[in-house]
């Protein structure tokens, strides 16, 4: 007897109705609004939302609105235009992966300033601004160290301008907003030309702009997709007995060994 040729079709339509089967359409809708404004660094209207997603007003206008009141949504510009908020970051943080990230990085970080007898910090973005997740310093007995969970601004700090280099530069005003950042585009014109110096050096070594007689040596922590999910920074500090750059050379290499220890592999 032949045997019955089949295609796949079958398996396709089974599928699908196991998909319709556990559908959740105000789940579905909410994770739609969210998805939509998530390509938005400047937010849409509610029009511009009900067109993005080809419904009617009424079928959206509940959920968008229980979005706001539980805070994953924002009204900015008055009211008119819906935006995240970071509300989705701060429960991403709370994953185990920074935790991850920060343990391993601790012991990388203490060797760090034992061997090179400077502190260094990590800094992730949060919100719009970048906060200190560890800090290692060396055995002295005088030290300078950054204080952990202290924010940093991140267009005036060597930090958050590095984190900012390492992101797709096509995407970094888009970035910014996601961020939380108000008028990323003219924020970012006014430091594009410092970011594309950063990136071509694949670092930053700057005097700091909040402490006089301090370097900043700052390399980024790349996550997948190879964008910087955090900055390793070291305060410089010279000492007495230091003979020009070699010795804060020696510390930017070893930085950049940590940085990459830390990174997601190419």
């Amino acid at each position: 007897m032949p045997m019955k040729k089949t295609g796949g079709a079958a398996p396709k339509a089974a599928a699908d109705a196991a998909a319709d089967r556990y559908r959740a359409p105000a789940l579905d809708k909410g994770l739609d609004i969210l998805e939509v404004l998530a390509d938005q660094a400047r937010g849409l209207t509610r029009a511009e939302i009900v067109k993005a997603m080809g419904l009617s007003p009424s079928q959206i206008y509940r959920m968008l609105e229980r979005l706001v009141a539980r805070g994953y949504v924002t009204r900015i510009e008055g009211g008119d235009r819906y935006a995240l908020t970071m509300k989705l970051y701060l429960l991403a943080t709370r994953h185990p992966p920074l935790r991850r990230l920060v343990a391993k990085a601790q012991p990388l970080m203490d060797e760090f300033a034992r061997e090179q007898r400077q502190s260094c910090h990590l800094v992730v973005p949060e919100q719009s601004i970048g906060i200190i997740v560890a800090q290692a310093t060396p055995n002295a007995h005088f030290e300078f160290r950054a204080r952990l969970g202290g924010q940093i601004d991140l267009l005036t700090t060597g930090s958050g301008l590095t984190l900012l280099a390492f992101q797709p530069p096509h995407r970094v005003v888009e970035t910014l907003g996601v961020w939380g950042v108000a008028d990323a585009e003219g924020r970012i014109a006014d430091v594009a030309e410092h970011l594309d110096a950063i990136r071509a050096q694949g670092s930053r070594t700057e005097p700091s702009g909040q402490l006089v007689g301090v370097t900043d040596l700052s390399v980024p922590v790349y996550g997948h997709g190879h964008e910087a999910i955090g900055v390793l920074t070291c305060a410089y500090i010279e000492h007495p007995e230091d003979k020009g750059t070699e010795a804060r050379e020696r510390a930017l290499a070893a930085l950049k060994k940590v940085a990459a220890e830390l990174s997601y592999p190419e």
